[in-house]
């Protein structure tokens, strides 16, 4: 009799845990980052926790889908390409704060928002690639504007966010007025509309189309170990912007909790393992990006690109400015 009611008190305390605290051994990650890339390392994690990773993948729409979902919302862990979409996920309110000892120090502080809503991944420089026919030049992202270069540059839409985090940064130096002037004279060196991906670009270099575009770094390794793209990586030289004064601007993948996670305990597991040495290892490996922890070593072939001085602006500084980006881009009608 006794054995019977001390069961029945211990059932009746367990329908009084709320739900949201008994998580399974799973975690539920929304990511705009390509499945070949993520998934060695979540198979990793996997093996080493028991927690099964479920992945959601997406090209665009990850803030509008979780605003729709809300506290209904199945997503514990957001990955993100760049450091626009996560200051919109930010700003609409869909993140959730970190506090974590190991994210704060693996990530520099330049790299993390200050509320602990977001931490970086790994970093990739916004290189101007030249054609090999200009020789050996040092360049400056200012001198995409010079008037010698007129009909010689090419780019992908200025409204995407690796262009829309370059103009932040643009603004971030030298203010609105010298960075809507620096658009307009930029916009009058193209070669052709904005159009295409970055690797887009360093084809229409190799097809004489232009002399100089903007890339970001580890696209010139993927063009190398791809023996169709091969020949346009082989005909560019990768070039580190303003190495000679401020720096070159360094974007980032990125990290964060989504608001309503249901499984937290396990989305922190993944945040701290993804900024461990092994997984900081296996990014550089896998997809030629910087590291973000120090002391982990580049690719073979990203080292042999040479080192780079990085503007030491904190990203949230320049993000900061996203918005007059897009609104000075619209001013200069750059895409038309």
């Amino acid at each position: 009799m006794l054995k019977k009611s001390l069961l029945s008190k211990v059932l009746f305390v367990c329908f009084l845990v709320p739900s949201a605290l008994i998580q399974a051994a799973e975690v539920n990650v929304y990511s705009y980052r390509q499945p070949f890339l993520v998934k060695p390392l979540f198979d990793v994690f996997t093996q080493e926790t028991g927690i099964k990773v479920n992945v959601v993948f997406a090209k665009k729409g990850m803030a509008e889908r979780l605003a729709r979902e809300g506290e209904h919302s199945p997503a514990d862990i957001l990955l993100t390409t760049d450091i626009s979409r996560l200051v919109e996920l930010h700003d609409n309110n869909l993140l959730q704060t970190v506090q974590s000892e190991i994210l704060e120090q693996a990530v520099p502080e330049k790299f993390q928002s200050k509320d602990n809503t977001w931490y970086a991944l790994t970093m990739r420089v916004r290189n101007i690639y030249s054609s090999k026919r200009l020789g050996n030049i040092a360049l400056n992202y200012e001198d995409l504007a010079d008037p010698k270069y007129k009909a010689r540059v090419c780019t992908r839409s200025g409204k995407h966010p690796y262009n829309v985090a370059l103009v932040s940064s643009m603004i971030a130096e030298h203010g609105e007025e010298k960075t809507l002037t620096w658009l307009e004279n930029l916009k009058e060196n193209l070669a052709r509309k904005p159009q295409g991906s970055d690797r887009g670009q360093v084809q229409a270099i190799h097809q004489n189309l232009c002399d100089l575009s903007l890339g970001n770094s580890y696209y010139f390794g993927k063009m190398l170990n791809d023996e169709k793209q091969k020949v346009w990586a082989n005909e560019v030289n990768i070039n580190f912007p303003n190495q000679a004064n401020r720096g070159a601007h360094v974007n980032i993948s990125g990290v964060a909790m989504a608001k309503y996670a249901p499984n937290s305990k396990n989305a922190l597991a993944l945040m701290e393992f993804l900024v461990s040495e092994k997984a900081q290892q296996m990014y550089a490996e896998t997809n030629m990006e910087y590291p973000v922890r120090e002391g982990v070593a580049v690719s073979a072939l990203v080292s042999s690109w040479g080192q780079f001085k990085a503007d030491e602006l904190s990203l949230e500084t320049i993000a900061k400015h996203r918005k007059s980006a897009i609104k000075l881009l619209d001013k200069a009608k750059f895409d038309l």
